[in-house]
């Protein structure tokens, strides 16, 4: 039978976009289909948008700190206008460029929701058109829970575009994009709390990694308050929100975000017209092939519950492409990616927490340093840096690295290229460092410690 394209997806954003043009590079006759804006949510409401409001939530600090190295500069009003627009106009160039990409790789942009109507055909705004293959690459939605007055919150797709800036913030949620919104507000010079349910926030994360964060955060002036959840919301007279938490009291806010997870965006897919699989928190199941339980119709990115990362969104999307239509492996090593928390300071790490790793290897040797940078001698700043190493005592290969603090993320991209290669604990000590910076504590490290 003949189709009208060899791969239809459905979804234009990190993984689809990069399935669709490698596809069409290998020669097959590819279509992609969108709803919203091309990019998805990396690109329009998440990591893009948010790395460019942590950059502008952390100058009020530069502008404090500079007074020590003798820079005296008067106050400094914040315009939220300003960061809002610019970042509008940028999102906008991006995502010309998106189109752009998919232009000269000759694939057709759809635009419109996609429903699958069977196996090999989609329908989107009213027009069927026919394939050999589907993938789907719609990725997550953010979710508020059922509670009173759930309508007067606002999440991460609505945080970026606030008509007005909110003076007071409330940030529910225990993760990472929750802590990093709370670091954003607190920078920009909101009063802001953050109320998670749990005993501490970062669930997943190195342990000691999570309780040095809360304490440089809280440092910071973020109202840290755990073991805590929302009952109710209600909307004042003066426009503020009165939200009534689990102990009885009561906070005033005037913008109350929920980051409390995403689900796959399945609405209106038409999952119903075809036999796919869920896995038990309704994310689609694929195999190693991103294969559904349907031949025709594959799955990648976040719809399918596996790391919820751009990079992996990407690979997963390359991989698929090769796979399909250029004979190519379809093994990625999902082992030992490295990822950071944009949060203040930042949190970067790669490879087994210290939990994971006990588990593993009974004779583990723990390295750490924790100190107050250099810059902070003059800045009168009191934020201080955590590193840690983890061997493997029986091989002494590096099995974790962790970092609480300044630009811990474009620290840990190299580092993860030594834990990737396979790194020993002599390999970092050979290497000489480059002073005076905070990595070179990275090999400067001797003394295990013993707790």
């Amino acid at each position: 039978m003949k189709y009208d394209y060899d791969l239809f997806v459905i979804g234009a954003g990190s993984g689809g976009v990069r399935a669709s043009r490698m596809a069409s590079s290998f020669g097959a006759k590819v279509a992609v289909c969108e709803d919203r804006q091309l990019g998805g949510t990396c690109v329009n409401v998440g990591c893009v948008p948010k790395k460019l409001y942590v950059y502008a939530s952390e100058y009020s600090e530069h502008f404090q700190q500079s007074k020590g190295f003798g820079w005296q500069s008067g106050p400094t009003p914040f315009d939220w206008a300003t960061l809002r627009n610019n970042k509008t106009t940028e999102i906008s160039r991006l995502n010309g460029i998106y189109d752009g990409i998919l232009d000269n790789a000759n694939v057709e942009i759809i635009k419109g929701r996609g429903k699958i109507i069977d196996q090999h055909t989609i329908e989107v705004s009213g027009r069927k058109y026919t394939t050999e293959r589907i993938l789907i690459a719609v990725g997550g939605w953010p979710f508020i829970p059922d509670f009173p007055g759930k309508e007067h919150a606002i999440t991460s797709n609505e945080v970026f575009d606030l008509d007005s800036f909110p003076k007071r913030t409330i940030v529910v949620g225990g993760g990472y994009i929750a802590v990093e919104f709370a670091g954003i507000f607190n920078g920009l010079n909101s009063q802001v709390t953050q109320l998670y349910r749990g005993d501490l926030f970062l669930r997943g994360f190195d342990d000691e990694v999570r309780h040095f964060a809360a304490e440089e955060i809280s440092k910071k002036g973020v109202d840290l308050r755990f073991n805590t959840d929302v009952q109710s919301i209600e909307k004042q007279a003066d426009g503020s929100l009165k939200v009534t938490i689990n102990d009885g009291s009561t906070i005033i806010a005037d913008a109350v975000l929920y980051a409390t997870g995403r689900k796959p965006k399945l609405d209106n897919l038409g999952l119903e017209n075809v036999n796919i699989e869920l896995t038990d928190s309704g994310y689609i199941k694929a195999n190693n092939h991103f294969q559904t339980s349907e031949d025709s119709i594959f799955a990648l990115g976040d719809v399918t519950g596996g790391m919820e990362l751009t990079p992996v969104a990407l690979e997963e999307g390359m991989t698929l492409a090769h796979g399909l239509y250029n004979n190519g492996s379809w093994k990625i090593d999902y082992s030992n990616i490295a990822t950071t928390v944009f949060c203040q300071p930042n949190i970067g790490t790669v490879g087994m927490t210290e939990e994971q790793a006990k588990s593993e290897y009974p004779n583990l040797v723990k390295y750490r340093s924790s100190f107050r940078a250099m810059k902070h001698t003059i800045s009168g700043s009191q934020e201080r840096t955590l590193m840690k190493l983890l061997v493997d005592g029986d091989t002494d290969k590096v099995v974790g690295v962790h970092m609480v603090g300044a630009d811990a993320g474009e620290i840990m991209q190299g580092i993860a290229i030594a834990i990737k290669a396979g790194a020993t604990k002599a390999d970092f000590d050979a290497t000489i460092g480059i002073h005076p910076t905070a990595a070179e504590e990275f090999v400067t490290m001797r003394t295990p410690v013993t707790e």
